[in-house]
């Protein structure tokens, strides 16, 4: 009789103790629900009672969850459209008013979704696309975040941050991006050949204008050595003809066949001719 009471106990202890004690983990919180009704909420970790068979427990995740719903279009205050894939981060701050709002963590998870693309959609909204796309961005989505904080806490969420991970173009206005890039890199490369042709241009009359200065007046200088060389072969000349008039003759005749009479030429000429004298005779006759 006392094995069968010993039995009995211990198949009480087993089955009535997992009904009656549980454990709440240090990264969870529980709610003790009877006939479906909340009835008491744990935050804190340990060892919790409730009424067996009567109560059930079920449990909410008290680190830091992360939401991604993937990639979003948005219209830009500057009429852009662009596609923008943001990660919202958040937990659980009150278990009880979220398991009364939306149950669990997937009905959570589509709520939040929802209001963060329609704060989203409203920011964005507010800001031309190249301050969403450059350091303005993290402001923007601390504005987002703010702005959501107040709708899901109805539902016992609390926002940790809002972050865009990629923000695009959609396919079809890449490519029209892309072709205005090029159209305008095509506009200023021409911009920058004319106004080097320019340049270049006022660089070669320059140089042809110095180079005609140059030539003019080398001309000029070349016109007034030669001047200067006549006025002294003149003046030579004139010194040797008042010195050996016979003798000046004599040698501008040597001078006169040496330039008309060029090499293997022929010249019929009588030979009284005036040219002809000192060749005729070694002596011209003497002047009376």
């Amino acid at each position: 009789m006392k094995k069968v009471l010993i039995v009995a106990a211990v198949l009480a202890v087993v089955i009535i103790v997992p009904q009656t004690l549980f454990t709440v983990d240090q990264t969870k919180q529980a709610i003790v629900l009877q006939f479906g009704d909340p009835i008491s909420t744990h935050i804190n970790p340990g060892l919790k009672a409730k009424t067996p068979f009567l109560q059930s427990v079920i449990t909410f995740e008290k680190r830091i969850l992360t939401s991604d719903p993937g990639a979003g279009e948005y219209l830009s205050s500057d009429k852009k459209r662009l596609l923008v894939d943001h990660v919202s981060r958040w937990r659980i701050g009150d278990p009880l008013r979220f398991f009364q709002a939306v149950r669990n963590e997937s009905g959570g998870t589509e709520r939040l979704k929802a209001i963060v693309f329609s704060e989203m959609r409203a920011e964005l909204a507010l800001h031309p696309i190249v301050d969403i796309i450059s350091g303005k961005r993290e402001q923007i989505m601390e504005t987002v975040a703010r702005r959501v904080q107040p709708k899901v806490a109805s539902f016992g969420i609390d926002i940790v941050d809002v972050r865009i991970r990629r923000a695009d173009l959609p396919a079809e206005v890449l490519n029209s991006v892309f072709a205005r890039m090029q159209a305008e890199r095509d506009r200023e490369a021409k911009r920058y050949r004319a106004e080097g042709e320019e340049q270049a241009a006022i660089v070669r009359a320059d140089a042809d204008r110095q180079r005609t200065i140059i030539l003019a007046e080398a001309y000029n200088e070349s016109q007034v050595l030669r001047g200067d060389g006549d006025a002294v072969a003149t003046n030579i000349y004139a010194e040797a003809f008042t010195q050996d008039s016979e003798f000046y003759a004599f040698l501008r005749s040597l001078e006169a066949y040496e330039k008309f009479l060029p090499q293997d030429s022929t010249l019929v000429l009588s030979t009284d001719t005036e040219l002809f004298k000192y060749i005729v005779s070694p002596r011209a006759p003497e002047q009376e």
